[in-house]
C-alpha cells in the first residue's frame, strides 16, 4: 500500500517574510541588469528601498509585536516570530549590502560616465560650488530648519517615522555653555525642500553635465550656523523606522473614521524598529541615539552611502536624458470601444476585456462619467480601495449624486498607507450626497466592482465592471491589470447582491456567477483544484495555470501539492511572495513557478483550469493568501465569452513564455533568470505593448501551443 504523504509538513513550505525578501532581491536584480537604461536602473534601486521601508513598518513590526506578546506559535514553515526576525535581519543586511554595492560600484560610475554627478564629499566641491552651496543654505534652507537641543530642560524630541535627520554632538565655546559638557542636538532635513540640490557643474564637463548635492550634506556643511555658541564636534545623518501597523478594535470603535484618524497620528509614536546611520558615525553619537530611541543593536543598520535611496526616483525625470530611459508608453484604445461613443451601447454588443496598462483605463472612467450624466441611469454603486490624488472617478460619482442619482460608494478606510487619502475622499463624497459605506467590521473590502443601473425600453438593465486592480487612473498606467465590462443578467443580479451585502445584512442564499470571499471563495478554489486532481487520478489530462501577486496560503499550497502528486501539470506566475517549494520528490515535481519583474508592476490575478477540456477561466481581486480568502471581501469572476477566454489564455501563455524578465524558482529555493541561448527572446510586457498597438492579440504565439498541451508539461528551464 502506498504511503500517504502529509502535504502540510513545515519543510515543504518557505517562510513568507524570507520569500518577500527574495522578491525585493529580484527587483534589485533589475538595477544590476546592464541591458536596462541607467535611469531605469536607478528607479529599481529606489523601489527596492521603498519596498523595504514598508516591509519593516508592517511585517517586521508585526513580528516584533508577537515577540513582545510572547507569542510562540510557529508559521507554516515551522519558524517562531523570534526565529523569523533573526533570519530576516541576516537576509536584509545581505540585501542592503548588495543594494549599496550596486549603487556605489556600478551606478555612480555609470552616472559619471554620462555626466551626472552626485557629490558625496565636501572636499570634492570647487570654490565656486562651495560658495553656491553656502548661499543656497542661507537663502533657502536656513529659514526652514528647526534645530532641537537636548539638555536637562529640553527632553529628546519626537523623531518622525521615515524622516531624514542630522544628529550632532556639541561642545560649549565658553560663557554659559561649558567647554567640558558635550550636548546633543538634532535637526530634521525638511521634506518640503528637494533633497536633490542642483549645483553648478565643472566647466570642463560642458553644458550637458548635471551636478547635484544632497540636502542633508548642505545642512551638514553649514550646521555650525545653527549652533553659534557651540563647537560642532561631529554631525551625521540618521533615519528611523517605526511600527506603522494600525491596531484598531473595530467592535469598540463607535466611529471608524475618527478611530483611524487617531491611529494615523499614533504611527509617529510607534516603536522604533530600525535605525539607519552612516557607516562612519561617531560611536558616542550612536550610543546616545541608541539609548534615547531604545533601539537594539541588531536593529541598527550602518549604511555605506546616502541613507534612503528613494531619492533616486527623483532623478528619473532628469531633463536632457531621454537616451537614459525607456520611451514613455501611451496606453492604446480598447478594441470594441470607440473613444467618445456611448459606452452602454458598446457593452450591449458583447462583453469587453480590458488589459491595462497596455490598453487605456479611460473606458472605466468614461463608464462612471457617462453614467453620471445619463438621464436614464438610476443608480451607481462602486467599491473604492485606492484612488488617485485627483481622481476623475470621485468627481464623476459626486456629480452623479448632485444630478439626483442614487450613488452608493464603499470606501475602504483600512487600505494600508492610503487611509488618510481615503478619509478625504469619503468626506467629499458624503458632502456631495453619496451614500458612503465604510466597509464591514473585521474585513477589508478589496473587491473591484462597479454597477450601473439603467432604465431602458426593455426594462431595467444592469451594467457591471469587474477588475483585478484598483479604480486608480494613475496606477492603471503602471500596474498590469485586467477587467471586464458586461451586462449579463446573471452577473448583474450578483453585483446587486454584493452591494446589498456590503450596505446591509442581506446575504444571498446562492450566487449565479460571482464567487465572493470570505465565505465562498476558499471553498471554490479548493473545489477547482480538487477537480483537476480527480481528473489526473482518472488518467485524464489535468492542468492548472494561475497568475497572482502572492501565494502563501497553507491550504491552497497543500491542495496544489496533492494535485501535483496526482499528476496535474501546474504553472504559476507569482510576482512576490511564494511559500510553495518546487521539485520536492513525489510532492511538487509537476509544479513550476516563475516571477516576472519588469517595467510595469505585475498585478492581475488570472486562474485557468482545464476541466477535462471544458476549460474554465477566472479573474479576480484575490491572491492565494489567508487574508484574501478569509478576512477580506473579494470577488472572483468567470470569463464566459469564448473569444475573451482565448485572449486571457493568451495572456497566460505569453507570460509563461517570458525568458527576458522572468525569474524561475529552483528546487533549492533560489530564483534564476532563464538561459536564453538559442531561444526566441520573449519579453511579455514588451509583447503586450506591441499587441495593444496592433489593436488585438495575434492568433498564434510561438509558445502558445506548447503551453496548452495538457499531456506535455512545460519543461523546466535549465
Amino acid at each position: 500500500m502506498e504511503k500517504k504523504i502529509d502535504f502540510h509538513q513545515p519543510e515543504y513550505y518557505e517562510n513568507r517574510e524570507l520569500s518577500w525578501l527574495k522578491f525585493d532581491g529580484r527587483v534589485l536584480n533589475e538595477a544590476k541588469d546592464k541591458n536596462i537604461p541607467l535611469l531605469e536602473r536607478l528607479k529599481f534601486v529606489s523601489i527596492t528601498s521603498s519596498n523595504l521601508d514598508e516591509f519593516f513598518m508592517v511585517r517586521v513590526a508585526s513580528l516584533k509585536d508577537m515577540v513582545h506578546a510572547n507569542y510562540k506559535k510557529k508559521d507554516i514553515a515551522g519558524m517562531t516570530a523570534a526565529q523569523q526576525l533573526e533570519a530576516i535581519n541576516e537576509k536584509t543586511r545581505e540585501l542592503v549590502e548588495s543594494q549599496y554595492n550596486t549603487y556605489n560600484r556600478s551606478l555612480v560610475p555609470l552616472m559619471a560616465a554620462n555626466h551626472i554627478h552626485i557629490i558625496e564629499r565636501f572636499e570634492d566641491l570647487n570654490e565656486h560650488q562651495q560658495a553656491f552651496v553656502d548661499r543656497y543654505f542661507e537663502e533657502n534652507v536656513y529659514p526652514v530648519l528647526t534645530p532641537m537641543a537636548v539638555d536637562a530642560s529640553r527632553p529628546f524630541p519626537l523623531i518622525r517615522n521615515k524622516t531624514l535627520n542630522i544628529a550632532a554632538l556639541l561642545s560649549g565655546k565658553g560663557g554659559k555653555a561649558s567647554k567640558n559638557t558635550v550636548e546633543f542636538a538634532t535637526v530634521q532635513v525638511p521634506s518640503v525642500l528637494s533633497r536633490l540640490v542642483q549645483i553648478p557643474s565643472e566647466e570642463s564637463e560642458g553644458e550637458s553635465a548635471q551636478t547635484f548635492i544632497l540636502l542633508e550634506q548642505v545642512i551638514e556643511k553649514n550646521i555650525d550656523k545653527l549652533f553659534l555658541n557651540y563647537e560642532v564636534l561631529c554631525a551625521h545623518p540618521y533615519r528611523i523606522m517605526r511600527n506603522a501597523d494600525l491596531t484598531i478594535d473595530e467592535d469598540e470603535a463607535a466611529d471608524l473614521l475618527k478611530e483611524i484618524q487617531k491611529q494615523l497620528k499614533m504611527r509617529q509614536w510607534g516603536e522604533v524598529i530600525r535605525l539607519e546611520v552612516e557607516a562612519l558615525v561617531d560611536k558616542k553619537l550612536l550610543r546616545f541615539l541608541k539609548d534615547e530611541l531604545k533601539v537594539a543593536e541588531e536593529d541598527i543598520f550602518r549604511i555605506n552611502g546616502p541613507i534612503d535611496l528613494t531619492f533616486l526616483m527623483k532623478m528619473y525625470g532628469l531633463s536632457g536624458c531621454d537616451h537614459l530611459r525607456y520611451a514613455p508608453y501611451t496606453p492604446k484604445k480598447v478594441p470594441g470601444i470607440e473613444p467618445g461613443e456611448n459606452i452602454f451601447e458598446a457593452i450591449r454588443r458583447g462583453d469587453i476585456l480590458l488589459h491595462h496598462p497596455y490598453q487605456t483605463f479611460d473606458p472605466v472612467v468614461d463608464f462612471i462619467r457617462q453614467a453620471a450624466a445619463d438621464p436614464d441611469v438610476l443608480a451607481i454603486k462602486q467599491t473604492l480601495y485606492r484612488v488617485s490624488g485627483n481622481s476623475p472617478i470621485i468627481a464623476a460619482l459626486a456629480k452623479a449624486a448632485e444630478n439626483g442619482k442614487q450613488v452608493s460608494v464603499l470606501v475602504e478606510l483600512k487600505a494600508r498607507f492610503d487611509e488618510e487619502n481615503n478619509i478625504v475622499w469619503a468626506k467629499k463624497l458624503e458632502q456631495a450626497g453619496c451614500h458612503v459605506i465604510y466597509g464591514l467590521v473585521g474585513l477589508k473590502t478589496h473587491s473591484k466592482i462597479a454597477l450601473v443601473v439603467r432604465r431602458e425600453e426593455e426594462g431595467i438593465r444592469r451594467y457591471v465592471h469587474l477588475g483585478t486592480g484598483n479604480y486608480n487612473d494613475s496606477t492603471a498606467k503602471l500596474y498590469t491589470d485586467c477587467g471586464i465590462f458586461t451586462c449579463m443578467e446573471s452577473i448583474g443580479e450578483d453585483a446587486t447582491a454584493v452591494f446589498n451585502m456590503l450596505s446591509g445584512y442581506s446575504e444571498p442564499l446562492s450566487w449565479n456567477r460571482l464567487v465572493v470571499a470570505p465565505i465562498w471563495l476558499r471553498g471554490k478554489f479548493m473545489q477547482l483544484i480538487g477537480r483537476e486532481t480527480e481528473h489526473a487520478r482518472a488518467g485524464k489530462p489535468a492542468r492548472i495555470m494561475a497568475k497572482m501577486n502572492s501565494l502563501c496560503d497553507e491550504g491552497i499550497i497543500a491542495a496544489l501539492y496533492e494535485a501535483s502528486a496526482a499528476g496535474v501539470q501546474i504553472d504559476l506566475v507569482v510576482r512576490g511572495i511564494c511559500c510553495l517549494k518546487v521539485g520536492i520528490p513525489h510532492v511538487s515535481e509537476n509544479i513550476r513557478v516563475r516571477s516576472i519583474v519588469g517595467n510595469f508592476l505585475e498585478h492581475s490575478r488570472i486562474f485557468f483550469f482545464l476541466n477535462d477540456g471544458a476549460e474554465e477561466v477566472y479573474m479576480g481581486s484575490a491572491d492565494w493568501m489567508p487574508r484574501n480568502l478569509d478576512r477580506r471581501v473579494e470577488i472572483l469572476f468567470p470569463v464566459l465569452n469564448e473569444e475573451l477566454k482565448e485572449k486571457v489564455k493568451h495572456i497566460l501563455a505569453v507570460e509563461l513564455s517570458d525568458n527576458m524578465k522572468a525569474h524561475v524558482l529552483k528546487s533549492d529555493g533560489k530564483y534564476e533568470k532563464i538561459d536564453k541561448r538559442g531561444k526566441v527572446l520573449v519579453d511579455s510586457q514588451a509583447q503586450f505593448c506591441r499587441e495593444a498597438a496592433e489593436a488585438a492579440p495575434k492568433a498564434e504565439h510561438i509558445y502558445t501551443e506548447r503551453v496548452f498541451i495538457p499531456a506535455e508539461p512545460l519543461a523546466q528551464e535549465p
